[in-house]
């Protein structure tokens, strides 16, 4: 048996935590995986698992090879796609993940083209407001919202958005429009995430930055309440300008103090970097972005 197959068994087990899994898995016979999984500890010379009658679990050595193992695989498979040549038919599992609010409002339509333009694809939507690991939790495309540490994954710019000051138009109407980030003292002021002690806005003005200490009416821990809460008259709130481009659109919220606002922050599409990028993330990818850099909420 070739060692890349032996390896594809490896990961079977460790993945399926048994070998009856792995065998049911890749449809051999529960012996086939026992001989190869013995014949790759015995070509390393090391202990992959730890065995008992009740679970299957790999020991370091293990731990360390399955994490080289996944990546040789990985390129083997993003070789093959590469010589099926460039126009190959999207198939395949694909994971993509976003914050919850900018993947429901504009990640998830773009999903639905893409699984309705290539009929042998299947997506499963991350959309969690935290930084997710690609590698650790086997995710293709990533959309992030902000500077992105140095990395190896591919990076590709679809657009920009803001930190926006916003309120109702009665609010402002009853209360008035602050002109200085000083004057937000005197307004009821509405500030989602998590709950702390102290909350700090931060602006610029004329270039350097302003940090204003806030006293929030109202605290909740999501953006949709936020907006919910503005939206019905109750203050102001800050949130990015994609969260709130339908309240925009419709007249339900006003920005104010665009003056004082902090410079945007940037939209990109990653990926895992590898010599090629496989069918189904590239045709995501060029879907996405296009989608993205031609939408006005994000340029």
């Amino acid at each position: 048996m070739d060692r890349l197959n032996m390896m594809a068994i490896f990961i079977a087990v460790a993945e399926q935590e048994g070998f009856a899994g792995a065998a049911r898995l890749l449809n051999i016979s529960p012996p086939a995986v026992t001989r190869a999984v013995a014949a790759l500890e015995a070509h390393l010379g090391v202990k992959l698992f730890n065995r008992t009658t009740r679970f299957v679990r790999l020991t370091e050595a293990g731990q360390r090879y399955a994490e080289d193992t996944r990546r040789i695989i990985a390129a083997a498979d993003e070789a093959d796609e590469a010589a099926t040549g460039i126009n190959a038919e999207p198939k395949g599992h694909l994971v993509v993940t976003a914050p919850v609010l900018f993947g429901r409002s504009y990640v998830m339509p773009g999903i639905s083209d893409y699984l309705q333009k290539y009929k042998n694809t299947e997506v499963t939507a991350l959309f969690l407001d935290r930084i997710v690991n690609l590698l650790e939790e086997g995710v293709d495309v990533g959309i992030r919202i902000g500077e992105l540490p140095d990395s190896s994954y591919k990076a590709l710019r679809v657009g920009q958005v803001r930190r926006v000051l916003c309120a109702s138009p009665s609010y402002l109407a009853e209360h008035g429009i602050p002109s200085t980030p000083d004057a937000l003292v005197k307004h009821q002021l509405i500030v989602a995430g998590a709950i702390s002690a102290t909350v700090d806005w931060r602006f610029e003005n004329d270039g350097s930055p302003v940090s204003i200490r806030i006293k929030p009416r109202l605290r909740v821990t999501s953006n949709d309440a936020a907006i919910e809460a503005a939206v019905l008259g109750l203050g102001i709130t800050r949130l990015l300008s994609y969260q709130i481009a339908t309240q925009l659109a419709s007249g339900e919220l006003i920005i104010i103090m665009r003056e004082f606002e902090p410079k945007p922050m940037p939209i990109n599409i990653i990926h895992r970097e590898g010599r090629y990028a496989s069918a189904k993330i590239r045709s995501f990818v060029d879907l996405m972005s296009t989608r993205l850099r031609n939408d006005l909420a994000l340029s």
